[in-house]
């Protein structure tokens, strides 16, 4: 049988998985870090691919492949195909006042919300590459001037891939192109008025829009070129979801999604419209602290993710009134890019590693469940939510979520689901057929505990109070 490989080019690292085409079958993988920082080169990303694929044994018997990656971050190239100007990525927060003028230009405060989401089934916030095109007018305008196309990282990896070809050939698919601000995902079309309201000028390339299973080109090591699609929506696709599942990502940043059938339009701009890697939409609400806030507890106590876990575990539901709000380098939802987190009911009592170690842990679950709570508002149907992401491997996180999220969670096992989901789209390329083929996650736990509403309900006091400070 053929093998196809599967990229996850995430904040953090480079994740390269090769499986049989035909049952998924795992048969090697590795990986690369990234540098860190929210402005990278984009030679980083290509970098680390070519360590991870070395690692992973080599591309030359892999018939179709496909890459998945961060979404939102902008890549800049010039007439000749050069990069501009290091990427911004998704959590580059630079770009926040730049997405207040996008929302005012529109007509301002709920208007102008509304106008936005009618318009590509978004808000503009810091994250989206529409806000970042607006900072570059602004701030670099010498940059803008240059700027002659402009992709996202896995647009930009799969064109480098085929060589780098001219900027005509560059690709990306409806997961990617629907986290921009400048494509809707509703009508299948970009909005070139919008790039021009962004950036100043609408004459920039765009890449061309493929369907799921299309074709994008074809590799230097002769392999097929899949479309890719944005890390959400290659996770949604590793774990083979299907409308009514309520996905958690817990990576670098905090993902809560759904397949569904019709496309979302909050004026909230809480839940944002993408669409996902398979036809269908994928309505979606991100906060930018997640795992992140593990790690930070975790260096704060001196101790590996099993001991933050194992703390976590030892403290009883609640923390005995201490609470985290784990808006450790702004928020993106809520909308505050500049906050910072706080710890609520500090006490003599609570001052201990166990107790900051559950705080930690229910504190980021609880802002994953203002997400859930979003979703459910704009009519999202939940039949069961399935946990992923590094988080996931926690035991405190699968054994606390239920008491927050207040509904049983399912986890698959540890896995790249992302890197998996570009692979399986890469074995659908492959095959021809109508539907990818019908890869299983594997054995499925499944963890259930009684709710603890008094959880969610002190941590929407302390989060109030930040917000109210905050203005």
């Amino acid at each position: 049988m053929p093998l196809v490989a599967g990229v996850d080019s995430s904040t953090q690292s480079c994740k390269v998985v090769i499986r049989d085409a035909e049952t998924g079958t795992l048969v090697r993988e590795d990986r690369a870090p990234h540098p860190t920082g929210t402005a990278v080169p984009p030679a980083a990303w290509e970098a680390a691919l070519a360590e991870a694929v070395t690692r992973a044994g080599g591309l030359d018997d892999v018939a179709a492949l496909s890459v998945a990656g961060q979404q939102q971050g902008m890549v800049c190239l010039d007439a000749d195909g050069t990069v501009v100007r290091d990427a911004l990525l998704w959590n580059d927060t630079r770009s926040a006042a730049a997405a207040t003028e996008l929302i005012a230009d529109l007509g301002g405060g709920d208007t102008g919300r509304r106008a936005w989401a009618t318009a590509v089934g978004l808000v503009p916030v810091a994250s989206f590459t529409v806000s970042k095109l607006r900072w570059l007018a602004r701030v670099e305008p010498d940059n803008a001037r240059r700027t002659a196309a402009v992709c996202l990282p896995h647009d930009w990896l799969t064109w480098r891939l085929a060589g780098a070809p001219e900027l005509a050939a560059l690709r990306t698919d409806r997961s990617e192109a629907s986290g921009t601000g400048y494509w809707s995902a509703a009508a299948g079309t970009y909005r070139g008025d919008l790039v021009g309201l962004a950036l100043g000028r609408e004459d920039v390339l765009l890449p061309q829009v493929l369907g799921p299973s299309d074709r994008a080109g074809q590799s230097l090591t002769g392999a097929a070129l899949g479309a890719g699609a944005g890390d959400c929506a290659a996770a949604a696709l590793g774990v083979g979801a299907e409308p009514g599942d309520m996905i958690v990502s817990i990576g670098t940043s905090g993902i809560v999604s759904t397949v569904s059938d019709v496309p979302a339009a909050d004026p909230s701009g809480i839940v944002a419209g993408f669409a996902d890697a398979t036809g269908r939409f994928l309505p979606l609400v991100c906060t930018l602290n997640a795992a992140r806030v593990l790690d930070a507890t975790a260096a704060v106590l001196r101790v590996d993710h099993a001991g933050l876990s194992a703390l976590a575990l030892s403290a009883p539901p609640g923390a005995d009134g201490l609470v985290m709000v784990p808006y450790l380098e702004g928020e993106r939802t809520p909308d505050r890019p500049h906050a910072t987190g706080a710890v609520h009911g500090l006490t003599v009592r609570t001052a201990t590693p166990t107790h900051l170690a559950r705080a930690a842990v229910e504190g980021m679950l609880c802002a994953l469940a203002d997400g859930l709570d979003a979703m459910v508002a704009q009519g999202t149907t939940v039949d069961r939510v399935i946990l992923v992401g590094g988080g996931a491997r926690s035991e405190a996180v699968r054994r606390i979520a239920p008491t927050v999220f207040g509904r049983p969670v399912l986890v698959p096992p540890p896995g790249e689901y992302v890197a998996d989901g570009a692979a399986r789209q890469a074995a659908w390329m492959l095959s021809g057929r109508r539907q990818p083929p019908p890869w299983t996650a594997g054995a499925v736990r499944r963890h259930e505990a009684d709710a603890v509403p008094t959880v969610r309900d002190r941590y929407a006091a302390a989060r109030t109070s930040i917000l109210d400070r905050a203005g």
